[in-house]
């Protein structure tokens, strides 16, 4: 297939019925879909590739994210388009075509969980599940106008949820409605949930210096209308010594934990691979236990520090992309780019283990735009419930 975009969010293998969950319980009557990563009892897995789901299995039983989800009564409807290998942020699949982004419509959905994000933006479901790892949960949900969780790392269990780079895998979800967004996490998360009052705000200056002015613009206004529900908000830098070696020490592990990964896969099975997913298969297989070691001494610190700056109470206000999607026909060069802008605003998270929401905050040029809040490890719940709190400020357009 080509990479034009396909109005279809769902994969070729999807369910071939409805998957009704529990009759009573708290997501009851809610309807999900789920990225083509999560296991599904009787359906076989693609990763984004159809190479990949040729050698696959159908599952024994369902992963223990969508057990739970059935068990609270939610209805699977589909399996969503991902990436390939979850290795992008575009949405772009070669072999099944692009998710259509119904909110900004000629635009990427984002990646890799594209059609789970694309699914709730077109109000084809009431929540669904995706992953992140370098902002696979944020870019989307901010593409496609809707909330989005990347949880404290190993908060929600993930055997049977396919790997990409374990350090900063986990799987996360959507929802079109704030209230529908907190009801996903109390089913989804674990108990170690660390309570705490937010009493410290903190808007993350170096990290809105990567975004385009019409984003920062719209941005720090909507967060001058939230002052009424927050503490009082200080303005600060994240990163010490500049936000590019924190990328950096991200981008090299995780290529490096990608090609452990699939690495035996690429080399025997030689798959197809779609453009941009090549050229980063190619870099991952490059990339020595040395140089991924040097990289994870900069994880170490960054980790130690963000967290410190981030304890219990703190939470940390940033954009969540910096522009709106890009158009579905950019060159690739652009969208290359484009990701390394991404990443310099994704591997704060990603690097500390830390929860981030992400809140559909207004538009530019009728294109949806997030705000996102960087919680405390086990804070997710507080975010949650601060999404519920601040959604009356949402909708600002320019």
């Amino acid at each position: 297939m080509t990479e034009r975009a396909s109005p279809s969010v769902f994969v070729p293998h999807n369910i071939k019925a409805a998957i009704r969950g529990a009759p009573t319980g708290p997501l009851a009557g809610l309807t999900t879909v789920v990225k083509d990563m999560y296991a599904i009892a009787g359906e076989r897995t693609g990763c984004g590739n159809p190479d990949w789901l040729a050698t696959q299995e159908p599952a024994m039983h369902n992963c223990p994210p969508v057990q739970k989800i059935l068990d609270a009564g939610a209805t699977i409807t589909g399996k969503t388009i991902c990436d390939e290998f979850f290795y992008s942020i575009t949405g772009i699949n070669a072999h099944y075509g692009m998710p259509t982004n119904m909110r900004a419509p000629g635009r990427v959905p984002g990646g890799s969980s594209a059609g789970s994000a694309a699914a709730c933006g077109a109000g084809l479901c009431d929540f669904a599940l995706g992953s992140d790892t370098g902002g696979s949960v944020r870019i989307p949900a901010s593409f496609n106008g809707v909330y989005g969780l990347r949880p404290t790392h190993e908060r929600i269990a993930h055997a049977g949820v396919a790997d990409m780079a374990p350090s900063f895998d986990v799987p996360g979800w959507f929802a079109a409605t704030p209230g529908v967004f907190r009801k996903v996490g109390a089913v989804l998360l674990d108990e170690q949930r660390v309570t705490a009052k937010i009493d410290r705000v903190v808007v993350l200056e170096d990290a809105f210096e990567q975004a385009e002015e019409p984003v920062a613009t719209l941005l720090r206004t909507v967060i001058e209308f939230m002052t009424d529900d927050l503490p009082p908000v200080i303005h600060s830098r994240i990163a010490p010594d500049g936000i590019d070696p924190w990328r950096e020490a991200f981008r090299i592990i995780q290529a490096y934990e990608t090609w452990q990964t699939f690495g035996d896969f690429v080399t025997t099975v030689q798959p197809r691979l779609g453009p941009g997913i090549r050229e980063r298969m190619a870099f991952a297989a490059t990339v020595t236990k040395p140089e991924a070691d040097a990289s994870r001494l900069v994880h170490i610190e960054a980790r130690e520090h963000i967290r410190q700056v981030a304890g219990p109470g703190t939470i940390l206000v940033l954009p969540t992309a910096p522009a709106i999607a890009p158009l579905a026909d950019t060159p690739a060069a652009d969208l290359d780019d484009f990701r390394t802008r991404v990443m310099r605003l994704t591997c704060t998270a990603g690097l500390s283990g830390l929860p981030q929401m992400t809140m559909p905050a207004g538009t530019i040029n009728g294109c949806p735009i997030g705000l996102s809040f960087i919680g405390w490890a086990g804070g997710d719940e507080s975010l949650l419930d601060l999404s519920c709190t601040l959604a009356r400020h949402c909708g600002a357009s320019t």
